[in-house]
């Protein structure tokens, strides 16, 4: 799977890890997707890197997904810290 497939994929778990983290965060809805892009990769390289899993197989793997769920949820949290989210 190439870049193009990570980013489509980063741009909807950014929008589901959005609604799984609610609250005031700042940078929007636009901010928000592209920390789901860099989440998502950021997953897919930890999943591969770390834990040996091969990520890269499919557009449709759920590994794929869930490693790119994993990443965006974390970047997003950390985005929150940083910027100050509030409840």
């Amino acid at each position: 799977m190439g870049i193009i497939g990570w980013i489509l994929i980063g741009l909807i778990m950014g929008a589901i890890a959005r609604s799984i983290l609610p609250g005031k965060a700042r940078g929007g809805w636009l901010i928000t997707l592209v920390i789901g892009v860099l989440g998502a990769l950021l997953g897919g390289w930890l999943g591969g890197e770390l834990f040996g899993v091969r990520t890269n197989e499919s557009f449709f793997s759920l590994t794929t997904w869930l490693w790119a769920f994993i990443g965006s949820l974390l970047v997003l949290a950390i985005w929150g810290a940083v910027t100050g989210r509030k409840r």
